[in-house]
């Protein structure tokens, strides 16, 4: 009865029902813990100077240049049961002191403190949906990722609402601050879900005669992220354009702290401005999910579907650059993050279902953290000189035009590549699916 209510909203058979719900409920405990922490993030980001947040994107780019190498080397070395469970926890553990700090040190001694609270979430969120969506495409075969990625998509949407709904509803009733003993809760529960879903795929694979080897430690060298990336035009293809999007990204980011520190005061109304927004963002998100992902994707293929947020975003900053208002860059904000988590991210992660199993925890983790901060940090800077020349809002959107066409150019060559690659039979989830009824 459930696989037939699922299969009125996606296209999934009786045998991976099972495998999509537990994954969805995964993706779903994730984005409810990080989106119950990212307003107060925000807020505190605020509270630390606009004028101060290029230095804060500096040190969340040296905080991920120093993470990724012991990140790395648990690759190598444990079976991905342990290493995302040792990662989780450690996160989870420097959570935990944040919250004693934030509660205990008088308020003048606590700017470095969101400062440092800023950096650690801006790697705790790169690296924790990383590892989640690497699991997937390591999990899923090429031809089920088109169809499943988005529904799983919805449990991340669902889990980003009510995190910001939580965090929106109760950051005017109590400290924010306590709330991140809920998102606590929410991650030991994720780690939960991982170990199910490694036994659930094993049991799968042994039924269809592959043997076990998901649960063997992945091995390599802890530097094969870095050297496949720089030998193969496919992973650098991906790497420009997850430069351009977070450039992109970051120079609306900047706009928004400034719209928010001149138009909110106190961390109540600012926390409550971050958490409504982001509601209204996974609202319109989860509808697109629901109704539209699968046939957008279906419909335009992989190389059209990756260029339609870039396209979005030229129109934005045009409409943004004549019209610099507050409503306009709401609208803005709110289509463009919506977009993004709807259809833009489930198709990128399609992107990696043709790579090779080491790259997809490897490359693709160095991409999603490392080369993510870099466009973080050439935005952020590029945004701070131009203020400090003078340029208004306006001037300043139109000259993140340029960057969304390359966006679009890209994104629309890594889509062909894909879908010549998976047809030359390159990707090594294909190759499973052949080997199984030799084995």
């Amino acid at each position: 009865m459930l696989t037939r209510l699922l299969q009125r909203a996606v296209e999934v058979r009786e045998e991976e029902a099972k495998a999509l719900l537990l994954s969805a409920t995964y993706f779903f405990c994730l984005l409810f813990a990080y989106f119950i922490i990212r307003p107060l993030r925000d807020q505190m980001a605020v509270a630390g100077g606009v004028r101060n947040i290029p230095w804060m994107f500096t040190g969340t780019l040296v905080l991920m240049l120093l993470v990724n190498p012991p990140f790395a080397a648990l690759v190598v070395r444990f079976t991905r049961k342990r290493f995302v469970s040792i990662v989780y926890r450690f996160f989870m553990s420097n959570l935990l002191i944040f919250f004693l700090l934030l509660k205990l040190l008088p308020p003048d001694q606590q700017v470095w403190v969101g400062r440092a609270f800023y950096w650690w979430v801006s790697v705790f969120n790169l690296f924790v949906v990383s590892i989640f969506w690497a699991f997937m495409a390591d999990v899923f075969r090429t031809e089920q990722s088109k169809r499943l990625f988005g529904f799983i998509g919805v449990g991340g949407t669902l889990g980003a609402l009510a995190g910001s709904g939580v965090t929106g509803w109760f950051a005017m009733r109590i400290d924010p601050v306590n709330l991140i003993l809920v998102s606590l809760v929410v991650l030991e529960v994720a780690v939960f879900l991982v170990k199910r879903l490694s036994i659930h795929f094993e049991d799968l694979r042994k039924k269809e005669g592959i043997e076990r080897t998901q649960e063997q430690p992945i091995g390599g060298s802890m530097w094969a992220g870095i050297t496949h990336l720089l030998r193969s035009p496919y992973l650098l293809g991906i790497c420009v354009y997850m430069l351009a999007y977070t450039i992109v990204a970051t120079v609306l980011y900047m706009q928004q702290a400034d719209i928010v520190d001149t138009y909110f005061e106190g961390r109540g109304s600012q926390t409550a401005f971050f958490a409504w927004l982001e509601f209204a963002v996974q609202g319109l998100t989860i509808l697109t999910q629901i109704f539209l992902t699968g046939r957008i994707i279906k419909a335009l293929g992989v190389a059209l579907t990756l260029t339609l947020l870039p396209a979005a975003a030229i129109l934005g900053f045009t409409a943004l650059g004549i019209w610099p208002t507050i409503a306009v860059f709401v609208v803005f904000q709110t289509l463009r993050r919506a977009g993004n988590f709807s259809i833009a991210r489930p198709t990128r992660e399609t992107l990696y279902t043709v790579v090779s199993r080491e790259d997809k925890y490897k490359a693709k983790a160095f991409i999603d953290t490392f080369v993510y901060r870099a466009g973080d940090q050439l935005g952020a800077w590029s945004t701070g000189l131009l203020m400090w020349l003078g340029l208004s809002m306006s001037a300043i959107a139109f000259a993140a035009v340029p960057v969304a066409g390359i966006w679009l150019i890209v994104g629309y060559w890594l889509g062909r590549r894909q879908t010549e690659m998976l047809q030359a039979g390159a990707g090594a989830a294909d190759l499973e699916s052949q080997a199984a009824p030799v084995a």
